[in-house]
């Protein structure tokens, strides 16, 4: 079973803002990505770790996959239980779409940032930012 966890992180909101994945096969770190993404919101930086995730999953040829992130609005969003409303937030909702169809079977679920693997994510993307900043 392959998992992936994002996360995304703005300091002001917008401000300095940093994404992350990790990519998780049976518990296991296969792969982990973090980088900075200029000033954006908290939520930009949520879509954007999903979106480069995805992209790393279909690039590795993966075709199931749970996506797991702490942000009940983007998930919630994303499973049409929210609507989107931001022009921005659209955009990334759209390519998020766009990408899932590659899959056969994607599913998205909300975890607290308590999660083993969010807790990295969020460590490692907080870390890129305090880099960014000093």
């Amino acid at each position: 079973m392959i998992e992936m966890y994002t996360d995304g992180a703005s300091r002001g909101n917008p401000g300095p803002a940093a994404s992350g994945y990790l990519i998780a096969e049976n518990k296991q770190i296969k792969f982990e990505k973090y980088w900075t993404i200029g000033k954006s919101t908290n939520n930009v930086a949520e879509y954007s770790a999903l979106i480069k995730g995805l992209s790393k999953l279909i690039s590795l040829g993966v075709k199931e996959v749970t996506c797991y992130s702490d942000s009940q609005l983007m998930i919630n969003q994303i499973n049409g239980e929210y609507k989107v409303k931001n022009k921005k937030l659209k955009e990334l909702f759209k390519k998020v779409k766009e990408l899932s169809s590659n899959f056969q079977q994607i599913k998205f679920t909300y975890v607290s940032r308590n999660n083993e693997f969010i807790s990295i994510v969020d460590k490692k993307i907080n870390e890129a930012l305090d880099e960014k900043l000093n």
